[in-house]
């Protein structure tokens, strides 16, 4: 918590109302035992107020406790949990009030229920360590939440990204020059900036740009393509634009030390987006593409180098405008790597709109459908090469399906990995109002599974492991249906 005193009157807090539960009291019959107010026991009971020494003697004689017992900061076992967080950081580290959630509010319902409450930390504790959920992942799952309670759409970073292109005269769009941007950070925000081969530190691939805030100075990978560059400077009048001060200084393998910085993080990158491509000019171009009667990828790709040479720039600049913008809401964004010489796929990047869409990233080491258009894409992809394909998938055990637009290329700037990026839109009367192409004869529709431990097609020719998570449901619903005939059976003997 935020300072020594916090944590005392919290814990007295939380100590006092378990004495009134104890009697069965209301915060009222507490109230006209002891003549304090009723507002007032509240906020003692809420952390926000520590009772002077004459009231904690009148409370501790109501409720027939020692004046130790109210005092004390030892907590007995039911809020013995509770004690390592109150004493940590986490009211600051997690962004509780990002999600509608007052400190005190937790608190309550804490003391409310507290074995309840820690059987169920105890629960999520015990999964994270059986999924390596890490602070890491952690922390992305929470930013991830935050961006899809918004739609992944911030109109105020929108307008700063505007209003920057129009104060310095800056074009947005893929012709915006990176020594422009350059120019703008040495002489409005006083940056030093320099070229580097990192590959000398041993770093390889892994970082992009380091900051180094003390001098002030950008050093950049030699290695980087022009894109890559106009992104990272972007990002970085981003973090001076939105005056973003707690900030990771590394890119793109991050270096962070809380929530803060990765949010502060997204918020630059959010706005690098905003400036690299126009939010009214994609809205325009992509209705456009949408009105088109026959799916076809080469028209895809003609519509990315519209705007970007980065298939990955344009597919996520796509999820911050289709639900905004154009009202498909149902959608999700998939970023899936393959690694040189290896088999393996790994969800690198996910994002859902408006509900937990089928196919999300799993910890378990489960194998994604290979009927997936990206992950079959990643397979044929050849050297140098890019490919754009779609297909609907259908989700047979969910009963859902998709519209599912995928580019793959070699990364260019790793070990010889490749990625496929993939737009999801959910087919509903909706979208196939507001998608053209849906019904054309180049759009195939393939039954499809999330991962093959819980799929359930059978003569599936690219399966790679049995559907064992499938059959373990099976089984379980089995032994329930022989235990209502057995159950049935008795009465009927009756």
């Amino acid at each position: 918590m935020n300072s020594e005193s916090d944590y005392i009157k919290t814990v007295f807090g939380l100590k006092l109302k378990q004495q009134r539960q104890k009697k069965n009291w209301s915060l009222q019959d507490l109230a006209t035992k002891t003549g304090l107010s009723k507002s007032y026991l509240n906020e003692i009971e809420n952390g926000k107020k520590y009772p002077k020494h004459d009231k904690i003697i009148q409370l501790s004689e109501s409720l027939n406790c020692t004046f130790d017992d109210l005092v004390s900061t030892k907590l007995d076992k039911s809020l013995a949990p509770f004690n390592e967080i109150l004493q940590s950081d986490f009211f600051k580290e997690i962004p509780l009030e990002l999600f509608g959630i007052n400190k005190n509010n937790l608190i309550s319902i804490i003391s409310d229920a507290p074995k309840k409450v820690t059987a169920f930390i105890n629960a999520l504790i015990e999964i994270s360590q059986n999924y390596n959920l890490g602070k890491e992942r952690f922390y992305f799952a929470v930013l991830r939440s935050f961006q899809e309670l918004y739609d992944n759409y911030f109109p105020e970073i929108e307008d700063k990204a505007l209003q920057f292109a129009q104060e310095n005269k800056v074009e947005i769009g893929k012709n915006l020059q990176s020594d422009i941007l350059e120019n703008i950070l040495s002489e409005k925000f006083n940056y030093k900036i320099q070229s580097e081969n990192f590959e000398e530190y041993g770093t390889l691939d892994n970082l992009r740009s380091l900051f180094i805030p003390e001098k002030k100075l950008l050093l950049l990978n030699k290695k980087l393509e022009r894109d890559q560059k106009t992104f990272i400077l972007s990002k970085e009048i981003g973090f001076n634009v939105l005056e973003l001060k707690n900030r990771p200084n590394t890119y793109s393998w991050l270096d962070f030390g809380s929530f803060e910085e990765i949010l502060n993080n997204f918020y630059a990158s959010y706005f690098a987006g905003a400036l690299l491509i126009s939010k009214q000019k994609i809205i325009t171009k992509t209705s456009e593409f949408f009105f088109q009667n026959e799916w076809n990828p080469q028209n895809f790709e003609s519509l990315i180098e519209k705007f970007t040479n980065s298939p990955e720039t344009f597919y996520y600049r796509l999820t911050n405008v289709l639900s905004s913008e154009l009202g498909i809401k149902d959608l999700f964004y998939l970023c899936l790597v393959k690694k040189k010489n290896s088999d393996k796929i790994q969800i690198l990047k996910e994002l859902h709109l408006n509900h937990q869409q089928a196919p999300h990233a799993n910890a378990t080491n489960e194998h994604y459908c290979r009927r997936w258009i990206a992950v079959k894409n990643l397979h044929d992809l050849t050297e140098n090469e890019t490919l754009t394909d779609a297909q609907i998938s259908h989700y047979k055990d969910q009963g859902f399906s998709y519209l599912v637009i995928s580019t793959s290329q070699k990364n260019p700037f790793s070990d010889g990995s490749n990625r496929s990026y993939c737009l999801g839109i959910l087919l509903n009367a909706q979208t196939i109002k507001k998608i053209n192409f849906i019904k054309s004869s180049t759009l195939k529709t393939i039954n499809v599974g999330v991962t093959c431990e819980s799929c359930s097609i059978a003569d599936c020719e690219v399966r790679q492991t049995p559907a064992v998570r499938l059959e373990k449901e099976h089984f379980n619903l089995n032994m329930k249906s022989a235990i209502e005939k057995i159950k049935k059976g008795c009465e009927a003997e009756r």
